[in-house]
């Protein structure tokens, strides 16, 4: 399994950077993870419009699907010299039919999922938590059946957070918060709760994500790193976990 981040920011978009969003890959199939905003820009600087196989949404704030929409025109200008281009399946909860069904457009297809059950998308297999945040919002178990990552998408700490992501290969966490603020307020993390999460659930690596506008982003490394042993990562564009080196 091999994770590129796209986009990193929590809320709007740095100059010139992205909100959440992210690659999977695994057997030359490509699972974007969230497109918020800016998102579908950056990613073109690593991948074709046409290379996306899927896309997986964990909730309607426009941070984490405002390029939605210029995904689905783009695919539509792609159709125009471009023949039997394929059609894309959004998946998103139906907990807010409006936002639903704007996901289907002439190359895309909204499906929604039951999270309740796993989902199989191409070589992913999905497992999912509600979190608490102001919308629903769903985190990911994402598993190609050799390796697992955790995506808390937008949330407060929660104790289920570590009975889920048990023993899992990457957490790729929400913290838009450094220690001792209250995270909680606004539907977010500290780099303290992301760590104990990781901690208490034996996961290997930590990707913080969703970064704040304010402070120094290595002071959550280092705060994360007062409780949490294991590797912990920045988010950046561009930042690639790659498990599949070692298959």
């Amino acid at each position: 399994m091999k994770l590129t981040v796209i986009g990193y920011w929590g809320g709007y978009p740095a100059r010139d950077e992205a909100s959440s969003t992210y690659v999977l890959e695994k057997d030359n199939f490509m699972l974007l993870l969230d497109l918020g905003s800016g998102g579908l820009a950056k990613l073109q600087k690593y991948y074709d419009v046409t290379d996306v196989d899927a896309l997986l949404l964990s909730h309607y704030h426009a941070d984490h699907v405002a390029d939605v929409g210029v995904l689905q025109h783009a695919l539509l200008v792609q159709s125009y010299f471009q023949e039997e281009l394929k059609k894309v399946p959004i998946y998103g909860h139906h907990e807010n039919d409006t936002e639903f069904q704007k996901l289907t457009h002439d190359y895309t297809e909204g499906i929604a999922y039951d999270p309740d059950n796993v989902l199989k998308i191409g070589p992913f297999f999905i497992r999912f938590i509600q979190t608490k945040h102001s919308v629903p919002c769903y985190g990911m178990r994402i598993t190609d059946g050799e390796t697992t990552l955790v995506y808390t998408a937008d949330s407060a700490f929660q104790n289920e957070w570590i009975k889920f992501s048990q023993h899992a290969d990457v957490l790729l966490a929400d913290c838009n918060f450094y220690a001792g603020l209250d995270a909680a307020a606004s539907g977010h993390m500290t780099s303290e709760e992301v760590a104990t999460i990781a901690k208490e659930a034996n996961v290997s690596e930590v990707i913080l994500t969703h970064l704040p506008h304010f402070g120094e982003h290595t002071q959550l490394v280092k705060e994360a790193q007062a409780i949490y042993d294991g590797n912990v990562y920045l988010a950046y564009e561009g930042f690639v976990w790659d498990n599949t080196k070692d298959e």
